[in-house]
C-alpha cells in the first residue's frame, strides 16, 4: 500500500456515524506526488487527460484521500479497492470485486475538498467557495423553490450572498445524497423550514423514498459554505 508523509486531509466533523473529511487542495508537489502513487490505471488515465494542472492535483488529492480513508475504515488494502457507478454516475466502492455497504460522497470547490462516510444509506454532502461577484441570478431561478427564493429576498448584500450559498450547498447535498442526479427537479427538493429560518439542521421528506426522511446539517465555516445529508438512522451510531 503507498505510504503517506504529507497527510494533507483531517477530520472536519462527525454526526453519529456520518463523518466528514476535510482535504487541502492546496497542498504542494510533494503531496500529489504521494497521492498519484495511491491511484489505479484507470483514475492514473483519467487524471492525464485533465489538462489544467490546478484541476489534476486537486482530484488527485481528492481521489487518494478517499481511497486512504476507505482503506482504513474498510480494513482493506488499496488494491483491494475500486469503485463503479451507479446509473446515474455516482460511485459505489468494492472489496476484491465485492460491494460494500458503506457509503461515501465527494466534493471540492477551490483549495477545500469534504469527504464523507455512513456505514450505509443514502449520503450527499457539497462544499462551495462562495464568489461576491457571481451573477446567482439564474441559480436563484432555477435551483430554489418559490418558498426558498422568498426567504432569499429579504436579505441584500453580503447577508444575502451568504444565505444563497447555504441555501445552495444545502439544496445540492440533498440532491447528491438521492442520487439521480439530474433526473429529479432541483425545485422539488424542499429546504426544511427550520434551516430557511436560520437553523443548523433540519429534516426533509422526499417523494420516492417510502417516506424515509433525509437529516440535513449545514457545515459552513468561514472559508467556505458546505452541508451533508443522510439518511435517517445513520447520526444514531
Amino acid at each position: 500500500m503507498p505510504t503517506v508523509d504529507t497527510r494533507w486531509w483531517s477530520s472536519f466533523k462527525t454526526i453519529g456515524s456520518v463523518s466528514v473529511v476535510h482535504v487541502d487542495l492546496s497542498a504542494g508537489r510533494q503531496a500529489e506526488c504521494e497521492a498519484t502513487a495511491w491511484l489505479d490505471e484507470q483514475e492514473r488515465a483519467r487524471q492525464q487527460r485533465i489538462e489544467h494542472k490546478g484541476a489534476r492535483r486537486r482530484f488527485s488529492l481528492t481521489r487518494a484521500a478517499l481511497r486512504s480513508n476507505l482503506c482504513e475504515k474498510l480494513e482493506c488494502r488499496n488494491e483491494q479497492l475500486s469503485f463503479r457507478p451507479h446509473q446515474h454516475g455516482k460511485p459505489y466502492a468494492l472489496v476484491e470485486g465485492r460491494v460494500v455497504a458503506t457509503s461515501f460522497n465527494v466534493s471540492h470547490s477551490g483549495d477545500h475538498g469534504l469527504l464523507a462516510f455512513a456505514s450505509e444509506g443514502l449520503l450527499g454532502v457539497d462544499v462551495e467557495m462562495r464568489d461576491g461577484n457571481r451573477d446567482i441570478s439564474y441559480l436563484v431561478d432555477t435551483v430554489l423553490s418559490a418558498d426558498e427564493q422568498a426567504r432569499l429576498s429579504l436579505v441584500q448584500g453580503h447577508a444575502r450572498m451568504l444565505l444563497f450559498y447555504k441555501l445552495w450547498t444545502i439544496k445540492e447535498a440533498a440532491l447528491k445524497a438521492l442520487g439521480d442526479g439530474l433526473a429529479r427537479d432541483a425545485t422539488s427538493v424542499k429546504i426544511p423550514t427550520a434551516m430557511l429560518r436560520g437553523s443548523k439542521s433540519g429534516t426533509l421528506c422526499v417523494s420516492g423514498l417510502s417516506g424515509v426522511p433525509l437529516h440535513i446539517r449545514d457545515l459552513g465555516n468561514q472559508d467556505f459554505a458546505a452541508a451533508v445529508a443522510y439518511a435517517a438512522g445513520a447520526d444514531q451510531g
